[in-house]
């Protein structure tokens, strides 16, 4: 079977990783790649990632997601399916899809609405949204800046099971 590159995201509590787990799971010889991993990497130095991003905020995002392309690829060359997800809004998801283009991937957007959002978002053990930074600003940059690449799916009233099967049938 040809390995394939799987590219998925959407907001904070959106349920990326759960269902590409899920998704990664269900595929013979497959690597769930967590964007977010590059971040917890930096031990001392890292930027606050938030409503608003400083400069060095940006350009660690930037690093964060060429790395993950750059593992991404060399998973793929080594015949592993990859599950990429990230929080990738705007022009990242653009500029993801660019750098992978040769993979073909399949690009899948979870888009519940901010309410959904705020209800997994409480749910949660890590901490993601706050006074500060509601669910619904991310919503709507994923809704007003991201380009309409790919699947996009609201999720809302999806198991994550669901959510599965559907991307399985594109």
């Amino acid at each position: 079977m040809k390995p394939r590159l799987f590219i998925i995201t959407g907001a904070m509590a959106a349920g990326k990783s759960t269902v590409a787990q899920l998704l990664a799971e269900s595929l013979p010889k497959s690597v769930h790649l967590r964007g977010d991993v590059f971040r917890r990497m930096i031990v001392t130095g890292r930027a606050e990632m938030g409503p608003v991003l400083s400069e060095e905020a940006l350009s660690q995002l930037a690093l964060r997601h060429r790395l993950a392309g750059d593992v991404a690829r060399a998973y793929h060359d080594a015949g592993f399916t990859v599950v990429y997800q990230d929080i990738l809004i705007g022009a990242a998801l653009s500029q993801a899809a660019e750098r992978l283009a040769d993979l073909d991937p399949t690009i899948i957007v979870l888009n519940p609405g901010a309410e959904t959002l705020a209800r997994r978002g409480a749910g949660r053990s890590k901490p993601g949204y706050s006074d500060g930074f509601p669910p619904n600003i991310l919503a709507n940059a994923l809704e007003r800046e991201t380009p309409r690449l790919g699947l996009w799916l609201d999720t809302s009233q999806m198991t994550a099971e669901e959510v599965v099967e559907r991307i399985l049938r594109s």
